[in-house]
């Protein structure tokens, strides 16, 4: 047993905090500004649906500071994770780290026993978090399993038998952040929901003695006639008396989330040292906490003051027991929130699913083999000496071969490994690749976790475990990409920012204008329909109605939560947005949509060598077999789909085994190495590469080359150089000619692509004939070809394109821009596969990376299409189109709705008709909106892929 050095790594770190009690863009920007005045605290994210805050520190301590800051806003946070930025420097091949939990320790001799047992295994297990306490039973360890001999399995029975009774062990893993925002919404529901009940319970008899009673109910009726009598002295009546006793626990109680909150931004902002200038603490404070608590604590205390006034005049008998007060809409206000509200959650957890569902995907067991005797062959086994046990998904290491039955998913990813009775395999991989079709698997090839075995039983030798497998990986990115904004979020976050100010003054100006022209007698006598308060009551229903009926909630949830709906359904289609809410808005509105040939146009995959010639000259000086020994070297090196023809070829041909040194390879020309056993030097390459080394091509080669390329077929020249010649003493000696078919669905998705008014291009490393051939079997227009780039270049012509290509016309909703820069250019989205496609990826607006190519490709796309079918292109541009029309949708509406319902809620329609907006419709009209916005983005999972 290795003890872990004690040394904290330095930062900076990245954390991860949930956040609860977050409603709005509002919440989201005061907590960043909170956070941003922090030293040492960078690259701040606050996501609103996802209740989480990230951020950059630069000491590991800042993380529970922020969570405490946070807190004392008015929310609730708790650290998630602290994990150093600097790439991970990576653990020894094979190595794994585990974190487990020893259940039944009772006293401090337990713990010893832990570590006697663990030291029993040398080495091999370097204890990375000691176990201190028995209270706390927590221990993170990091070995090297060898299968069958040392794995998971034995350290933990290992662990449990230190002691009799045994000890319960198993892996531990802390909350992820889905679990705790999981928790913090369940939580946080509970307490909408008790007070949600209460609020009703005391609505009915409010509505009863409020509403029938006061204005249905005829005058007469002995029941009013007893309601409305004076009660103890003064003239406020029973109705009054009552009614201000059903407020008072909702107001104190019910309403109490939203006073807290506001208390604790306002206090926040105000805090000794705060960096905020005092001006802006005047013209951006406030959520729509602030808004609803200040409607319902005026609407309440000014019934108070209304009640002890009445409470303390006499009664006269033509207005006996009459007192106008708001108690009945402190009442229903609240209750119309906290319905609003707490829909409004369950509704925001519902768009939240997209993780949770891929991570549903995991198998809890596996069916392990143990054999008695591990075979070295890689990918068979035999039939006898093993096996099977039912285990914990969990338990398994790399190298566990595991028996996965039909109908079943494998436990983690893996190489198929057949028994010999069987051929082949048939996996469904549409969870992840969103294609739904059976794919052949044979031995070697690779499965995965969350895919489903719709062929016989198989069996997998595990090689991916413990965040590493390919659902994994898709989690991570779904996650990452739900985190990024869009630009048209920044829109909402600058009203929003605004709204609480500039709503306050409405609603005050409003009070003030209605109570002049009260005073000053500027209003008809029949407008002041209440009995006691005169103006200033009856004006200060209109300033509390505007401070209910204004919604910045709206506003903030029109953009993430129909984004996140978006990425959920993309990942669904086999569709990883890395790019986030910017990706979908700049797809939604590209121009036009750039192709690489290899691998992305054409299939890429297995191009295979039609035809080969030696040429006579240096077939007089070498035999066959060495001249394609020399090509299957050089190639060798390379893994771009060519050289692997050409190897494949090599290898069929049985070509001579060759041994090259000094290798030198430019990237899109070709490969150049000495051999010394030889004497020579070789080169194999384009005809660039050849010129470059002065290899004269003769009339006959040449014309040769082109009648290839004519049938879209990529072409490969070898030229050798015997020692003691000069430097341009190279002579051509072999070419060979690779078909790379075109990918069926091409020619349709060029086809839909164009309908939509979007430009189609190619730029290749090929030369122009080749590339010419291939864009007109596709359909792409021959003068939209740019072939013979090298990577840089392809970079360059992707941006010479986007200052000189013309932009489609818009729809009327794509002419709304929230990115003005995007209307001064062409939007350009690259397809490409290769690791020279990195480069243009990367300069393009929009990269999109076909699932089949590198990872250098993949880490430098906006997009990544796990299935190679050129038919996602299409589904990501559609939905990308109708997420962003939906956000155009739900943020014109919630504005929309603000710039009618304000003007209404102040009086303007009054009037005509004695018209107003009640404070407790106003409530109602106020929950509705936001919810409607929510709902509107829940529709989007109705979407269903184009068809062509």
């Amino acid at each position: 047993m290795t003890p872990a050095s004690d040394d904290t790594p330095n930062g900076p770190f990245n954390v991860v905090l949930s956040v609860g009690g977050m409603t709005c863009s509002s919440c989201t920007n005061s907590i960043t500004q909170m956070m941003s005045q922090m030293p040492g605290v960078t690259d701040i994210s606050v996501s609103l649906i996802e209740k989480s805050a990230k951020a950059v520190v630069d000491r590991r301590e800042l993380a529970q500071e922020i969570a405490d800051t946070i807190d004392d806003c008015g929310f609730e946070s708790q650290v998630v994770s602290v994990h150093p930025v600097r790439l991970q420097e990576e653990d020894e091949k094979g190595t794994r780290t585990v974190t487990l939990k020893v259940d039944g320790m009772f006293c401090k001799n337990c713990p010893p026993k832990v570590s006697a047992a663990l030291e029993r295994f040398g080495s091999r297990v370097e204890i990375l978090k000691p176990l201190n306490d028995h209270t706390d039973p927590i221990i993170t360890i990091r070995y090297t399993p060898d299968v069958p001999d040392f794995t998971i399995r034995h350290i933990i029975a290992a662990l449990a038998s230190a002691k009799s009774p045994p000890f319960n062990v198993y892996i531990h893993h802390p909350p992820s952040l889905e679990q705790l925002s999981r928790a913090l919404q369940r939580q946080e529901q509970r307490r909408l929901l008790f007070r949600l009940v209460l609020s009703i319970v005391i609505a009915i008899p409010t509505f009863i003695i409020g509403i029938v009673y006061m204005t249905l109910v005829k005058d007469g009726d002995a029941t009013k006639e007893y309601l409305m009598q004076p009660i103890w002295s003064g003239n406020a009546s029973r109705i009054e008396w009552s009614l201000f006793f059903l407020a008072t626990p909702v107001m104190f109680y019910c309403a109490n989330l939203f006073h807290t909150r506001s208390i604790k931004e306002i206090r926040a902002l105000w805090r000794r040292g705060s960096k905020v200038p005092i001006w802006k603490r005047f013209v951006r404070f406030g959520s729509m906490n602030l808004l609803v608590s200040a409607a319902v604590t005026v609407a309440y205390f000014s019934s108070v003051g209304l009640l002890a006034t009445a409470a303390r005049q006499s009664p006269t008998h033509s207005n006996m027991g009459e007192t106008t007060t708001y108690f009945d809409a402190v009442v229903f206000l609240t209750m119309f929130l906290l319905a609003g509200r707490i829909i409004e959650a369950y509704s925001k957890a519902r768009t939240a699913d997209a993780v949770s569902a891929l991570g549903s995907l995991r198998p809890s067991e596996a069916y392990l083999l143990n054999r008695r005797s591990d075979t070295k062959e890689r990918f068979s086994i035999d039939d006898d000496g093993f096996g099977v046990e039912k285990i914990s998904a969990e338990l398994l290491d790399i190298g566990d071969v595991v028996r996965v039955p039909h109908g079943a998913t494998p436990p983690a990813d893996g190489v198929l490994v057949m028994l010999p009775t069987r051929s082949e395999g048939a996996f469904d991989e549409s969870s992840l690749t969103g294609e739904a079709k059976l794919i052949k698997k044979q031995a070697g090839d690779r499965v995965f976790l969350g895919t489903i075995n719709k062929g016989n039983m198989v069996h997998v030798r595990i090689d991916s475990i413990g965040g590493e497998t390919m659902l994994d990986r898709i989690v991570n990115v779904v996650r990452e990409g739900q985190t990024k904004r869009a630009p048209i979020e920044r829109i909402a976050d600058m009203v929003t920012g605004y709204f609480v100010p500039v709503i306050t003054l409405i609603a005050i100006l409003t009070w003030i204008i209605w109570l002049s022209l009260g005073l000053t007698g500027s209003l008809p006598e029949d407008y002041l329909d209440i009995q006691t308060g005169g103006w200033p009551v009856w004006s200060l229903g209109f300033a509390i109605a505007v401070f209910v009926v204004a919604c910045p909630c709206g506003i903030g949830l029109a953009a993430p939560t129909a984004l996140l709906v978006g990425s959920g359904l993309a990942a669904k289609f086999g569709i990883l947005a890395r790019g986030g809410g910017e990706a979908f808005q700049e797809m939604a509105q590209v121009d036009l949509v750039v192709f690489d040939k290899t691998g992305t146009l054409t299939q890429g995959g297995e191009p295979k060598v039609s035809d080969a010639h030696i040429l006579p000259a240096a077939e007089t000086r070498w035999s066959r077999e060495t001249i394609l020994g020399f090509a299957s070297e050089l190639e060798f090196a390379s893994s771009h789909p060519l050289a692997l023809a050409i190897r494949a070829y090599c290898k069929a041909a049985k070509a001579r085994n060759m041994t090259g040194e000094d290798f030198d390879e430019v990237s899109g020309r070709g490969m150049k190495a000495h051999f010394p056993s030889m004497k020579c030097t070789a080169i194999i390459g384009n005809e660039a590469w050849m010129e470059a080394h002065e290899a004269a091509i003769d009339v006959g080669v040449s014309q040769q080359l082109g009648a290839w390329r004519s049938e879209a077929k990529s072409v490969v020249l070898m030229a050798l150089r015997e020692e003691g010649t000069s430097e341009a003493g190279f002579h051509l000696a072999a070419i060979f000619a690779v078909a790379d078919p075109l990918r069926e669905e091409a020619p349709q998705v060029i086809s839909w692509l164009r309908t939509q008014g979007i430009q189609t291009w190619i730029i290749s490393g090929d030369n122009a004939t080749t590339a010419t051939a291939v864009a007109h079997a596709a359909g792409i227009p021959t003068g939209n070809v740019i072939a013979g780039v090298l990577p840089h270049e392809k970079a360059e012509k992707v941006q010479w394109l986007q200052l000189h290509a013309s932009k489609r016309q818009p729809s009327t909703l794509r002419k709304f821009d929230a990115k003005p820069r995007l209307n001064q250019r062409c939007i350009v989205a690259m397809v490409g596969d290769g690791i020279n496609d990195a480069p243009a990826l990367t300069a393009a607006d929009i990269g999109i990376a076909i699932g089949s190519g590198s990872d250098v490709a993949i880490s430098s796309a906006s997009f990544i299409l796990l299935s190679s079918n050129l038919r996602s292109l299409i589904t990501l541009y559609d939905l990308s189109r109708n997420v962003f029309n939906r956000v155009l949708f739900n943020f014109f509406w919630a504005v929309i709705y603000n710039v009618a319902a304000i003007p209404i809620a102040a009086g303007v329609v009054y009037p005509a008709g004695h018209t107003r907006l009640d404070p407790v419709w106003a409530s109602l009209a106020m929950a509705l909106s936001s919810v409607s916005v929510v709902c509107s983005s829940l529709l989007l999972k109705l979407y269903k892929e184009p068809k062509m």
